[in-house]
């Protein structure tokens, strides 16, 4: 019975296994391979190069243009989406009236794909009709036509805005969630010992608020890393590279300029950046599930 239901396993097994091979595996151990050649993409006479690709980083500015970059949109992406999501969370919480109407509107942008979130910016950000300039020409009474978009300065921070935006949800829901674990009996006694609500919010309910804040960080930062889709949408990593963070950098140096061998180098970068942030991750989820597990 026992080596029947083994044989049953590993049938079920296999196919999801296969395919997480075929899709994942594989084509990482193939940037790995091809990051050490200098292969185009297409041609399959391509020569074995070393650590020429990775030296090349090291000297390429617009590399270090893109982690720039790529630095401001992570900590942008936990900071912005952090505190929106628990100021709402906060709010919902405290029995405003049509409580889930809110929380249904909230998170409706997490439920909408990258692609459609960066359409849809790009329409608020038009210069000419766009929702933005509209509201800022309707405050100052004159006509205001600003190219969000366009311009070097403001490019990168109008995108964050837009992925901010659609990401807040996913953290008010995690808050929330988090919320619900603290008892309404501490927070009475906080009330009746005469503490304010900021009070109560900071030195009470912010702190048992540690788990969803680690569980929070965490989503946004590996979110972040994988934030491509939006960027090429509303930017394309333009306009000068003002936006181009290490993903939109590899895709353009990949399949714009057909640097594949390098391409797949500035993938492993990223991977590894990517690995070292999920080891730090785990290590404070294991802090965190010691102290309130």
């Amino acid at each position: 019975m026992e080596k029947e239901n083994r044989f049953w396993q590993i049938v079920f097994l296999s196919l999801p296994m296969a395919v997480f091979v075929i899709l994942i595996i594989w084509p990482l151990t193939s940037s790995f391979y091809y990051s050490f050649t200098n292969w185009n993409g297409f041609n399959s006479d391509y020569q074995y190069v070393g650590f020429d690709n990775f030296i090349k980083i090291l000297t390429d500015k617009l590399f270090y243009q893109a982690a720039i970059n790529t630095s401001i949109w992570m900590v942008a992406a936990i900071f912005l989406p952090s505190l929106f999501g628990l100021v709402l969370a906060l709010l919902i919480d405290s029995s405003v009236p049509g409580g889930s109407i809110f929380k249904s509107i909230f998170y409706l942008p997490i439920c909408l794909s990258a692609v459609v979130v960066g359409q849809t910016w790009v329409w608020i950000y038009q210069p000419d009709w766009g929702l933005m300039n509209t509201v800022i020409g309707f405050i100052a009474q004159e006509k205001f036509n600003y190219a969000w978009l366009a311009k070097p300065d403001t490019a990168l921070g109008s995108v964050i805005l837009a992925w901010s935006w659609q990401q807040t949800g996913l953290s008010m829901v995690i808050y929330l969630a988090g919320l619900t674990s603290i008892s309404e009996d501490l927070i009475e006694v906080c009330e009746i010992e005469g503490a304010s609500t900021w009070q109560r919010i900071r030195l009470v309910i912010f702190p048992l608020l540690t788990p969803a804040t680690v569980v929070v960080i965490a989503l946004s930062v590996i979110n972040s890393l994988k934030g491509f889709d939006i960027l090429y949408i509303m930017t394309g990593g333009g306009p000068f590279n003002s936006s181009d963070t290490l993903a939109m950098h590899m895709y353009n140096e990949s399949f714009k300029k057909y640097l594949m061998g390098y391409g797949s180098a500035i993938s492993v970068v990223l991977f590894l950046i990517a690995l070292t942030i999920i080891r730090i991750y785990f290590k404070q989820l294991k802090k965190v599930d010691e102290i309130y597990g």
